[in-house]
């Protein structure tokens, strides 16, 4: 009982730092995890094994975690190695791309396409996030975007925000559809052992329907709001040419083929058995060779940060899972939907929605995993099917306020710096009711496909 009031109090102490954002989070993760180590696993329950099961270090060491055999496995325990150095590699892959102009030069590109015209620049935008996001991670594709399209609204003399608004929503949308699009996909996938094929049927097209929905919504209540009396004045031939975002010729023709090849080992990865801690490595080689001289600069902008907060994080999730927290929650959550289906993935998928607005989806996800293997185990409901809720609960839920989700924070960061304040009440006005809207399809969706 000692063990498991540590544990729960030093997870306790570990949400709220992150939430007040007054401490960098992931120093409030390693410390966390250090007291886990050492207060719970150490002086409560006197457990090497819980310890040396937690850091997961053997797991480094198996074929199966480079190769996979296909043999079906249980959701590991503790650090998720595999979710850390994947997105290490994707971290790395998309610094040398940006290097190199590709997202602006993608950017322009589009808006010569759609003739630098604000409603059809503005639904191609919001396509274009939803589908870099499925293999770029959103914080990337928003920073990017919210900045091309400040740039492109002073040329164009259109207001930008309602782009903005709709460009993260859709980032967030997006980010769902796939294995490496959202953290919290990246770790739900290595746990479970998905492929990339498993998301893109199932959380695919629930996003799929979802950016049908928002893309009309967005346009209903955003179409008068874009276009500005000087915008009709606009002499279009004066745009700036795509070509003159690409900063180095070799460079950006082998971010291209890089890009193309992990998409490709991505969608392949369950026939050719490369798991996606090989693709991550594979990935971050390439590139670092592709950049030559730059390498150096490249890895030094990786965000080392964000990978310790993983190290950590997982840890202090390891001591509510090794104390029996976890099995604790998903007990009560069977007794609450008296182990009805459908009453458990509304509960799942709500309950994960409402959390990701106000926290950090991440670690939110990282403590559900062990939560839905144990409910499944329980009732014998598909793992697959609580592994989807969890996703589009996670993923879309974070899209419902300013703090919801990084790529809100970039987005809104983005917007101010250059003298357009998205408030509290602006956002949530706008992306408040797509939340719901996303969110009640996505369950209506799981009910008829799965129930």
């Amino acid at each position: 009982m000692i063990a498991k009031i540590t544990a729960f109090l030093i997870f306790f102490v570990m949400f709220i730092l992150i939430v007040s954002d007054k401490i960098e989070r992931h120093k409030v993760t390693l410390n966390c995890g250090f007291l886990t180590i050492l207060l719970v696993f150490g002086l409560s329950m006197h457990s090497l094994s819980a310890i040396t099961e937690t850091l997961n270090i053997k797991t480094l060491f198996t074929q199966s975690f480079w190769y996979s055999t296909g043999s079906a496995e249980e959701a590991s325990t503790g650090i998720n190695w595999a979710t850390i150095i994947f997105i290490m590699g994707m971290m790395v892959m998309v610094e040398g791309m940006a290097k190199s102009g590709f997202f602006r030069w993608l950017c322009m590109w589009l808006a010569k396409l759609v003739n630098y015209k604000p409603i059809p620049l503005f639904i191609a935008f919001m396509i274009m996030s939803a589908v870099l996001s499925m293999f770029i991670d959103s914080i990337t594709v928003v920073l990017f975007l919210a900045a091309v399209t400040i740039e492109l609204a002073r040329l164009l003399k259109f207001n930008p925000i309602p782009m903005i608004i709709s460009e993260i929503f859709c980032a967030n949308l997006g980010g769902s559809a796939t294995m490496c699009g959202d953290p919290p996909n990246i770790i739900i996938g290595t746990s479970f052992h998905f492929t990339f094929g498993d998301f893109l049927v199932n959380t695919g097209v629930i996003s799929g329907i979802g950016l049908i929905l928002v893309v009309l919504y967005f346009y209903m209540v955003f179409r008068n709001k874009l276009i500005t009396d000087e915008h009709a004045n606009v002499d279009i031939s004066t745009m700036p040419k795509p070509s003159s975002a690409i900063t180095n010729g070799k460079h950006f023709a082998a971010s291209c083929v890089i890009f193309a090849s992990a998409v490709a080992m991505l969608i392949t990865h369950a026939q050719t058995g490369l798991t996606v801690a090989f693709i991550g490595v594979f990935i971050t080689i390439v590139t670092l060779l592709a950049a030559g001289r730059d390498a150096y600069s490249i890895l030094k902008k990786i965000d080392y940060k964000t990978l310790l907060f993983f190290v950590g994080l997982f840890i202090v999730v390891g001591g509510l899972e090794q104390t029996g927290i976890l099995e604790d929650i998903a007990a009560l959550i069977e007794a609450i939907s008296g182990g009805h289906n459908m009453a458990m993935i509304a509960i799942i998928i709500w309950v994960s929605a409402i959390a990701s607005a106000f926290v950090d989806n991440i670690p939110f996800a990282a403590t559900m995993i062990p939560v839905i293997s144990s409910l499944a185990e329980a009732t014998g409901i598909d793992i697959g099917v609580l592994a989807w809720t969890l996703s589009m609960g996670t993923d879309i839920g974070g899209s419902a306020t300013p703090i919801g989700a990084s790529a809100n924070v970039v987005g809104t960061s983005v917007a101010a710096k250059n003298g357009y304040i998205i408030g509290w009440g602006k956002f949530c006005k706008y992306a408040v009711p797509a939340t719901l809207i996303v969110v009640t399809a996505s369950m209506l969706v799981i009910f008829v496909r799965y129930c």
